[in-house]
């Protein structure tokens, strides 16, 4: 698995550290997350997330390369593309699902330069978003991972997911880091 790519809203923060506190170190992936956030920065998001994570955590800027052993954040106000190069891109195009970033402007992206070799996971959220996104990973052959609604503190986000593109597997949060420790380490 070379990307793993999150999408996550309404308690998404509480969900990303959760995720990041079960998963062990996997430096030959990439991780890359779309957090739906009202603030102007994402530098105490970073911290935040930082304190759980088995590794370092860093805004995605233009033009940086997508990491492996790094958890990559959106910025806030900017689409969130992956180039076929696997360089990042900012765009404002316009909000999709009412959002920018939006997670399905990332997963298709990533979808389309990285096919079957990684994992999208929609977590906790009250909007569509990343549904759409979720089902162009499926149909590039990558993994579809989805936190289960009854657990979510949003369930929409999962629920919609579920609904458009289907699941690979939909898990407690636990579970999903279990199984991309799998993944990603196999």
């Amino acid at each position: 698995m070379e990307l793993v790519a999150i999408g996550c809203s309404t308690g998404g923060l509480q969900a990303l550290q959760t995720l990041l506190g079960g998963l062990a170190p996997c430096p030959r992936t990439a991780f890359v997350a779309v957090l739906h956030t009202a603030s102007a920065s994402v530098d105490l998001l970073c911290q935040l997330l930082a304190r759980e994570s088995p590794m370092p955590v860093m805004e995605a800027e233009e033009r940086m390369p997508v990491r492996p052993g790094v958890l990559q954040l959106a910025p806030p106000g900017y689409h969130l593309l992956i180039g076929r190069d696997r360089h990042f891109a900012l765009t404002v195009d316009p909000k999709v699902c009412f959002v920018r970033p939006s997670i399905d402007v990332l997963f298709e992206s990533a979808a389309d330069a990285y096919r079957a070799n990684m994992a999208g996971v929609i977590l906790t959220g009250a909007n569509e978003d990343g549904a759409l996104g979720l089902r162009c990973v499926r149909r590039h052959g990558g993994a579809a991972l989805v936190q289960d609604p009854e657990e979510a503190e949003s369930p929409a986000m999962p629920r919609a997911a579920l609904a458009t593109a289907g699941a690979d597997h939909c898990l407690p949060l636990a579970a999903i880091a279990i199984e991309l420790n799998r993944m990603c380490l196999s």
